[in-house]
């Protein structure tokens, strides 16, 4: 009570009297707890006897490292920490006490493999304890090798000493690839397969119970820590898909009787339309997919938003690819539509309305994959199937051969539109999402799409508006996983090799050396076959620098680089969300796109700002840098349309969006159908009617067939159908309209038109 804290008070007064003593002897008396005794202290405002009531906890103020070492050498191990009156200390591997870890620090001389684990250091004082963060220890186990091989190395230094090992298996048997690194801080670790990262690759074995087909190829193991970062020996793993038999004959061990010379696929993903709703979806989707075909052995060419011209010259790219028995595979993600039983894909550039004059036909890319003899044509379409109200041509085309190797997959139902799904900044369309699940699966490649069609059947986002539809002629069980059976040293297999390898040679990674001493990194990944990641990175400064920075700029006028875009401190910040995961950290990354675009090499020019202490002026270095064409630029898809194109097979007559192409009669003829209704499109062309010179469509040719250029990008954006009009194709249903509340929450389902 306040009279008892009085009475302590006046204590004072006494010779030998101590209001502290008086209190505590009180408190003590009457059997008070500690609690109650702060509540009096408080009340008195005894500020430090407060303080020294409430006594710190343990505090750890040094964790131990995480750290890869080699037989031998000395580890330690570190903890510190602070507590009252003292601390004591206790190390533990696992859950067992090491014998003797009382220390802060905990000394492994000479440490073995069996070192090798999880330390953990407990610290108490007298009232509280605390546990530091785990530690691994990673003890490298060199086999056969000596560990002298390594003496002279800095120990923290990240350096690569077990590298893997070719291997030649039969199927069914067990892959095991090991790749072991030493360094401080601790190697990271992850497995490529053909130039792509695979999922469960992330530790230094990497293993697979039982080998196929798709597990065959080119591997190697990118080794990386907060610091550095290295490539192990690449090595090849190969599948016998033969034995001989007592009589010499060739039996194939697999299950499937079928072989293709080689594997080819085509993909194209149009996102970025100028005149059209943009998508998203079709980024994930070309990637997603490219992973899964490089994995059963397909040569990929993947490219995002392509003019008309583009794709023509890359389709015809592609069709250099294919040979007698090679499988050709042609993926496209976009807006498109299907008219009179031929569908066509809308490149990023049509215009607004657009018809087959300003589309590819996927019909007559199917005619010429015919005359190379293919084994296997396959064609997934991704894109809407619904008519293009605007475009009333009738494209009559030879007949196909009668060749039992054809399939078409579509993402929907004729007449209907396909969907994409959204989430967390990402999208794949509905068909991409069931067909990933499925695509490395051992099957004809039919039965594979029919068990794609009752997995989306059962989406009950789009049950209803979206169906799987499959044609086929294939009359043998082909599968994509099909082995490759090629005679290596064929001039045609040598030219496709070569044609490909073109399409994929990224700038070999680089160190610039500055006047003031800096050294930076220069190095390049790639995302699609036209889009690549620069990365810069300081690997080199100076100490009497103390601010650093380096950055590219001045590319050609040709890539439409955003300066806003570029030098960004994450991947993600310039529009790359797929590889920044296999990129190395604490770099500045610059997105370039649409390198097929790039007329002449690449050079830019990587910028140095530094400081010096005590001085506010920043110093400028400047390097110009010169990386040759890379990738998909050394095609030259930006020229105009070749002589032997497949425009020539898609162009109608006097169009007034295209210039007049002269076109075998052999090769297309055209109907034009008589037209009783209203003109859904006042200016526009319409075949069977009149149309005076001075009718024009806006931006375009004539109406007569004098040619006209397809209008520029800045143009077509300047243009838009007269009031009144939809986009193409006009929507004559609104068979969406409820779709909305059947997404749970975080997806949305934006319409492919």
């Amino acid at each position: 009570s306040s009279l008892d804290l009085e009475q302590c008070s006046l204590q004072v007064l006494e010779p030998e009297g101590s209001p502290s003593w008086s209190l505590l002897r009180l408190l003590g008396d009457r059997g008070c707890t500690v609690l109650e005794l702060a509540e009096c202290l408080r009340a008195l405002e005894h500020t430090e006897a407060l303080q020294c009531l409430c006594l710190p906890g343990v505090k750890i103020v040094v964790q131990p490292d995480s750290q890869a070492v080699l037989p031998g050498q000395v580890v330690k191990l570190c903890c510190w920490a602070t507590g009252h009156p003292f601390v004591h200390y206790q190390w533990f591997k696992q859950e067992k006490e090491v014998p003797h870890g009382n220390s802060p620090e905990l000394v492994l001389s000479p440490v073995q493999v069996g070192d090798s684990g999880f330390y953990i250091c407990r610290v108490n004082s007298e009232s509280s304890f605390a546990f530091s963060r785990w530690a691994r220890l990673d003890v490298c186990d060199l086999q056969d090798a000596s560990p002298g091989n390594f003496i002279g190395l800095p120990e923290k230094k990240l350096r690569i000493c077990i590298e893997p090992q070719p291997q030649n298996l039969s199927v069914g048997d067990a892959l095991v690839l090991e790749c072991g690194a030493v360094g401080n801080p601790i190697p990271h670790y992850q497995w490529f397969r053909n130039g792509f990262p695979l999922a469960d690759g992330s530790k230094n074995v990497y293993m697979v119970a039982g080998v196929g087909v798709e597990h065959q190829g080119t591997y190697w193991c990118h080794v990386f820590n907060e610091q550095e970062d290295q490539d192990s020996k690449k090595i090849e793993v190969l599948l016998n898909f033969r034995v001989l038999n007592p009589g010499n004959i060739n039996l194939l061990c697999l299950s499937s009787a079928f072989a293709a010379t080689d594997k080819v696929a085509l993909l194209i993903g149009n996102m970025s339309y100028w005149n059209h709703p943009k998508l998203k979806a079709p980024m994930v989707d070309v990637y997603e997919l490219t992973n899964l075909l490089r994995q059963l052995d397909f040569k990929v060419v993947s490219l995002l938003d392509l003019t008309e011209s583009e794709m023509r010259n890359a389709v015809n790219e592609f069709l250099l690819l294919l040979d007698k028995g090679v499988y050709g595979l042609l993926y496209y993600a976009g807006h498109g539509y299907e008219n009179y039983g031929n569908s066509f894909m809308v490149p990023v550039d049509a215009p607004n309305p657009y018809r087959s004059a300003n589309c590819l036909c996927v019909q007559n890319i199917l005619k010429l994959m015919q005359e190379k003899e293919t084994g296997l044509n396959v064609f997934l379409l991704d894109m809407c199937r619904k008519r293009n109200e605007y475009d009333d041509t009738i494209l009559i085309l030879d007949a196909l051969k009668v060749t039992a190797n054809i399939v078409f997959g579509y993402a929907t139902c004729q007449g209907a539109e396909a969907f994409e799904i959204q989430h967390y900044g990402l999208a794949n369309g509905i068909f991409m999402k069931f067909l990933k699940e499925r695509l490395l699966e051992d099957k004809k490649i039919t039965v594979l799409l029919d068990e794609v069609a009752e997995d989306m059947g059962k989406c009950h986002l789009t049950k209803g508006k979206q169906a799987l539809e499959i044609r086929s002629s294939l009359s043998e069980k082909r599968a994509l996983t099909d082995p490759v059976e090629q005679t290596a040293s064929s001039a045609e297999s040598l030219a496709r090799n070569l044609q490909w390898a073109k399409a994929h040679e990224l700038p070999e990674s680089m160190y610039l050396e500055f006047k003031c001493g800096v050294q930076i990194q220069l190095g390049f990944a790639a995302e699609f076959s036209n889009v690549m990641i620069i990365y810069t990175r300081i690997v080199k400064k100076p100490p009497e620098i103390v601010v650093c920075r380096a950055y590219v700029t001045d590319f050609a006028l040709d890539l439409d680089v955003d300066p806003k875009e570029a030098n960004k401190g994450t991947p993600e910040e310039t529009g790359s969300y797929l590889v920044s995961k296999d990129l190395p950290k604490h770099c500045l990354y610059t997105r370039l796109s649409s390198l097929q675009k790039l007329k002449e090499h690449l050079i830019f020019t990587v910028c140095l700002h530094y400081e010096y202490p005590g001085i506010e002026d920043t110093v400028d270095e400047r390097k110009e840098v010169n990386v040759g064409k890379p990738l998909i630029a050394k095609l030259g898809l930006h020229h105009g349309f070749q002589s032997n194109s497949c425009l020539q097979s898609c162009c109608v007559p006097h169009n007034p969006f295209h210039k007049q192409v002269e076109s075998s009669a052999a090769t297309a003829r055209y109907y034009f159908p008589s037209h009783d209704r209203a003109d859904p499109c006042p200016g526009g062309y319409h075949p069977g009617t009149a149309c005076p010179d001075s009718v024009r469509q806006p931006g375009a040719g004539s109406c007569n067939g004098t040619s006209g250029a397809l209008p520029s990008r800045h143009e077509a954006q300047s243009h838009s159908p007269p009031a009144g009009t939809s986009n193409v194709p006009e929507e004559t249903t609104d068979d969406t309209a409820g779709l909305g509340l059947l997404l749970s929450h975080g997806l949305r389902l934006p319409r492919r038109q």
